[in-house]
């Protein structure tokens, strides 16, 4: 089937496939590395306890993830309660964790709002806006924990902080040479960016709401990966263990995995390795909070079966 029958562009379906392909192709050479041991003994010690908290931890994180795109959204001028924002974000959380990609349930969401409240584009920016202060929430927790703890990547931060401020100031003077006035594309585009962070994220009545849920999203994932780090059998001293776990986390933003798998273990494999532990460790850990988090998303399902229940197949 050509792309004209499926209506999606060739260029898509291949950047889809070679993300799928990457995660599996990080799969699989960390299946040559430590073998299949890793991949399996981790998921054996899962038990109830664990799974009871994962659950608890994910309640917290998905409403805070949920109350942070409702405010993004609002200040976009789109309506969002946040009954619904947490029904639609535990279903695109399970949706990430079950389909290739790890991003097809955010895609989901977006449009589904976007629908909701007729405007599609707006919908559409608010998950990108949201997910993206998410990112950059977690990034400046991480650059903190990396700086104060020992890591692997500790003697390259300043290297990593000199290319970011580099990245920033060629930003910034990039979007002061380009055109914000006039009616070409770039231009619409610039002034669009603009008003939504600051009508979205920067907005008196939004950025401390939008600051906190992000900052207590990211408590509640790296809990649940020290959770999983544990579960796996770890006993390192968790001055040790978080700048790993947190590493692992910034790797889970690479949209090359299959499920939410791929990138992360080869982090964690890596990073686990580098700090002295053992690769097979960070694989264990990683798995499991791979389990954790599907099981944690499973009221995600929950809201599918409700939405099909309710709505006739074939019906919009």
């Amino acid at each position: 089937m050509d792309s004209e029958a499926t209506g999606v562009p060739a260029y898509r379906r291949a950047w889809a496939w070679a993300r799928m392909l990457g995660g599996v192709s990080v799969l699989a050479a960390l299946l040559c590395w430590v073998g299949a041991g890793p991949f399996l003994d981790g998921l054996r010690l899962i038990d109830v306890p664990a799974l009871a908290v994962a659950l608890a931890i994910g309640v917290l994180t998905t409403v805070c993830c949920a109350w942070r795109w409702s405010l993004v959204a609002g200040g976009l001028g789109v309506r969002l309660p946040l009954r619904t924002a947490v029904a639609h974000c535990y279903r695109a959380i399970f949706l990430n964790a079950t389909l290739p990609g790890g991003i097809l349930g955010d895609v989901h969401r977006a449009v589904r709002h976007g629908r909701d409240s007729g405007d599609v584009g707006r919908g559409i920016r608010a998950v990108v806006w949201e997910r993206a202060a998410g990112q950059v929430v977690l990034a400046a927790v991480a650059a903190v924990v990396l700086a104060a703890f020992p890591s692997p990547v500790r003697p390259y931060l300043p290297a990593v902080a000199a290319a970011v401020v580099a990245v920033g100031l060629g930003t910034l003077l990039l979007a002061r040479v380009l055109p914000v006035t006039g009616p070409s594309r770039r231009a619409r585009a610039v002034r669009a960016a603009v008003a939504d962070v600051r009508a979205g994220l920067l907005a008196r009545r939004t950025w401390l709401g939008v600051l906190v849920a992000s900052a207590v999203a990211v408590a509640g994932h790296l809990a649940t990966f020290v959770l999983a780090a544990r579960t796996a059998g770890s006993t390192a001293p968790l001055s040790l263990l978080v700048p790993l776990t947190l590493l692992a986390l910034l790797a889970m933003g690479v949209p090359a995995n299959v499920a939410g798998f791929g990138p992360r273990e080869g982090v964690a494999a890596w990073a686990f390795g580098a700090a002295g532990l053992s690769a097979a460790e960070g694989v264990a850990a990683a798995m499991v909070y791979g389990a954790l988090v599907l099981v944690a998303s499973l009221p995600g399902a929950a809201v599918l079966v409700a939405r099909r229940v309710r709505v006739p197949a074939g019906t919009v």
